[in-house]
């Protein structure tokens, strides 16, 4: 299993979110670059990164952040966040983000997700974030009528390299995964699945790993490695324990 430990962008600084709303921002570091070296010092292999502003807005705002970031380590960064057309995946590609999630425009423009994938084989990742079971677009700020496996299908379709589930009620809130509900995305998938939201305890790590022969292949953890709940060195041995 991969760790991704999560940086997340509002303004320049690194943020966690509470279910997603934009006005519940906690400031964890101000220096974005430093904070990945801190991700990269400990071993990580990836780096998640989201900006969230760009999310709200379609299109990126935390630029500056984000070249700052890959200035200052080596390991492959996946980019999501305001990502809503061709010229900009490439940019961020040639730049040196390695994967970038679609995450709006994945339920939006499908044919954008195809031809991405297509031009860039292995680096396009479909963002899936979901309230009770439903996709939500825009910053999680809309609730669509598409049903998250029903979306999950068509990304797979598409040709994509993973997929990125969030179930958005447990995100930021340190209440534990939905592991029932990755689990039912993941299953019979053809693309590996990141899970997402709510991952706050060795514990937890534990039960996402353990359903890795059903398609969970990853986790990212945000929140509770800044609170210090999550030892990052024994998440990590977790995750690679019996080979990753």
């Amino acid at each position: 299993m991969i760790l991704f430990p999560a940086i997340d962008l509002k303004d320049g600084v690194c943020v966690r979110l509470r279910q997603g709303a934009i006005d519940q921002a906690t400031v964890y570091n101000t220096d974005p670059a430093a904070q990945a070296r801190t991700f990269a010092a400990a071993g990580c292999r990836w780096l998640h990164v989201v900006d969230l502003d760009g999310a709200f807005a379609g299109a990126p705002r935390n630029a500056k952040a984000v070249e700052a970031i890959l200035g200052a380590v080596d390991m492959p960064v996946q980019l999501g966040g305001g990502i809503r057309d061709l010229a900009r995946i490439e940019a961020w590609l040639r730049a040196g983000i390695r994967r970038v999630v679609l995450g709006t425009a994945a339920v939006e423009n499908m044919d954008l997700v195809r031809d991405a994938a297509a031009r860039f084989p292995g680096q396009v990742v479909g963002g899936i974030d979901a309230r009770g079971g439903l996709v939500a677009v825009e910053g999680w700020a809309r609730t669509t009528g598409i049903a998250a496996r029903d979306l999950a299908l068509r990304l797979a379709d598409a040709g994509i390299a993973a997929i990125i589930y969030t179930d958005i009620e447990r995100d930021g809130v340190l209440g534990g995964p939905n592991v029932a509900a990755t689990v039912a995305l993941a299953e019979g998938l053809p693309v590996p699945v990141i899970a997402s939201g709510g991952v706050s305890s060795l514990d937890d790590l534990k039960a996402l790993k353990a359903e890795g022969h059903r398609g969970i292949a990853g986790a990212i953890i945000g929140r509770a490695l800044y609170d210090g709940r999550i030892d990052l060195k024994a998440a990590l041995a977790i995750a690679d324990e019996g080979g990753a």
